[in-house]
């Protein structure tokens, strides 16, 4: 069977060499980024005088390539079945909710439940993402939310299940789906290239997508010929496919020279480096403001099914199965719409397209029409959301990756929750009709934010590690948990040079600041004016150690072109201290 499979695989992709490329990447106007023009030994900037660039992200010849790579596609075809059981279990719990409970407001609350927990857990995901075992982490998840949804099932089957008592279990599920996705994307790093990642995070936005576009309408047969418990049950075999290929898939345990960052300081670091990132604090303002405004849509569906267009169950799975065919259409025009359309252009135009959708929705009253007006969604949804990861993927370094994106689905996934209470209160009052007017208007109003919060372009930086750090041998016997130890870095700088020196001392600052140092200062030497001297801070050693082997290869080029201004022949040079307390002891 194994065998007969490899043929026709083999077979499959070797008729993609004769069809037109499908770029599942992006291509900037005026250059070239396929992957046969990037030489492996080309700077990462167009010149040495600056540091920034459009960065050379290279494409792969067709999205299938990442289907050559034996792990992806044994997870991503897990995913599309663990993706399924999600959305029959998401459709089940909405209708339900409708059946034990006729408020607006708690119909809307079953969406709030399972994206509420990715703003409160995200953060600790990532940075247990960024210091455990990804794969065991994610097996222990998916067991978790396999004991949940077993529960619910059998409480839905008894008829002991209360509204209250269904927000919570469904909130215990959005918990392990905040914990796995800030593990899941991140490990896209350890299966694929960097250069791939924006294929691979094109092809997860499509698992889901192309679930979505079958999996409610599946839920719906499910809930009305079943009942919503055998909805739950099917979601538990469902995470089976995940649990069997994670098991499958071995990984190398990394050989770490240092202990685990502590938990809380771990949390911080992811804190520090996105606010001393001003581009991923542009990609989370836009996000937060995307899910607050987008998510009606998704939450108000199940409302728009069963009032304005006198649907059942099964006519709430067909819409929302057109919301996933156009997000699946999104998925395949990633490439062409950004060879036409800058980054900023591609969110703006999101918001705006599900502006004019929530605006005719409004006012539809037939299926065939409010299924046609949910397509444009879709394809909004997925173009918008899947640039925001990718951004976040390509703007952090190894280290932080977990947490930067973990910061970036809290800011989402809040905007989310907190949309979803808002447009069902709303609905509550003014109708679904209503709500959708008001949120059509909330959404241009989302889309010319861009004016201020321009989403930025692909300008990342080279954040592979260097791997050059090698601890220095100390004369004195320091533990790890010793400190704090103090750094100094001298420079002798000419005159004519030092606003060039400052100017490129600015960008080191930053660089030492979102690797972990702390009170970094310049200091100019009154009497001999040419030295210049760089200080700061870290709470330990173990910490100093840490911070240096952070260094990206944008951080390396930042201290070559420091080296370059430095006028001895000798480097500069670097000076060691720990801080000690002095006492005056009386007799």
């Amino acid at each position: 069977m194994s065998k007969r499979f490899n043929e026709v695989w083999t077979f499959c992709t070797s008729l993609c060499k004769h069809v037109p490329e499908v770029e599942c990447g992006w291509r900037h106007r005026g250059f070239n980024w396929s992957r046969r023009h990037i030489a492996p030994s080309e700077s990462g900037y167009d010149n040495q005088d600056s540091m920034t660039k459009y960065p050379t992200m290279p494409m792969t010849p067709s999205p299938l390539v990442l289907f050559h790579n034996k792990t992806f596609r044994s997870l991503w075809s897990a995913s599309l079945v663990s993706n399924l059981g999600n959305l029959v279990e998401g459709m089940g719990a909405a209708w339900l909710m409708m059946s034990i409970a006729r408020s607006q407001e708690m119909v809307a609350l079953v969406q709030a439940s399972t994206t509420l927990p990715v703003m409160i857990f995200s953060l600790a995901a990532g940075a247990l993402a960024d210091n455990f075992d990804r794969r065991r982490l994610m097996l222990a998840v998916q067991l978790l939310m396999l004991c949940v949804s077993a529960a619910l099932a059998f409480l839905v089957y008894a008829g002991a299940v209360t509204p209250w008592m269904l927000l919570g279990l469904t909130f215990l599920v959005g918990c392990g789906w905040a914990l796995h996705d800030p593990l899941w994307h991140a490990s896209m790093g350890d299966i694929v290239p960097r250069e791939d990642l924006q294929s691979a995070a094109a092809f997860n936005s499509m698992s889901y997508n192309l679930m979505r576009s079958i999996g409610p309408a599946i839920g719906g047969i499910i809930v009305a010929t079943a009942g919503a418990a055998f909805a739950f049950l099917f979601n538990v075999f469902c995470y089976f496919a995940m649990i069997v290929a994670l098991w499958r898939w071995k990984t190398e345990r990394a050989q770490g020279l240092l202990t685990r960052e502590p938990f809380s300081s771990a949390m911080a670091a992811g804190f520090r480096y996105v606010l001393l990132s001003p581009n991923l604090l542009k990609v989370m303002c836009r996000s937060l403001v995307f899910g607050l405004t987008g998510v009606v849509i998704v939450t108000l569906l199940p409302l728009l099914a069963r009032d304005q267009v006198d649907g059942t169950a099964t006519t709430y799975g067909i819409m929302l199965g057109f919301f996933g065919l156009g997000a699946i259409c999104g998925a395949f025009l990633i490439g062409p719409v950004r060879e036409v359309l800058s980054n900023e252009w591609v969110i703006r135009s999101a918001f705006f397209l599900l502006a004019i959708s929530c605006f005719f929705l409004a006012w539809s009253e037939h299926v065939w029409l409010s299924c046609l007006l949910l397509m444009p969604a879709g394809v909004a949804w997925v173009q918008a959301l899947s640039l925001f990861k990718v951004t976040v993927q390509l703007s952090a370094p190894w280290w932080v990756v977990g947490r930067a994106l973990s910061l970036y689905q809290m800011a989402t996934f809040g905007g989310m929750a907190a949309g979803s209470w808002i447009w069902g209160e709303l609905a509550g009052t003014e109708g679904v009709s209503g709500a959708l007017l008001v949120a059509s208007l909330a959404l241009i109003f989302g889309g010319l934010i861009g004016i201020v919060l321009r989403h930025p372009g692909f300008e990342t930086l080279k954040l592979d590690p260097t791997n050059k750090f090698s601890e220095p041998v100390l004369q004195l016997d320091l533990g790890p948990r010793t400190g704090p130890i103090s750094a100094t870095v001298d420079y002798s700088i000419d005159q004519e040079d030092v606003a060039e020196f400052l100017n490129v001392m600015a960008l080191r600052r930053e660089s030492r600041l979102r690797n972990g140092a702390r009170q970094w200062a310049l200091l100019r030497d009154l009497e001999e004016p040419h030295i210049w001297t760089e200080s700061y801070f870290l709470p330990t050693w173990v910490e100093y150690v840490r911070h240096n082997q952070r260094q990206t290869h944008a951080d390396a080029e930042i201290v070559a072109r420091l080296e370059a201004l430095h006028r001895d022949d000798c480097p500069p040079k670097t000076r060691r201290k720990i801080e000690r307390q002095t006492c005056l002891r009386r007799r």
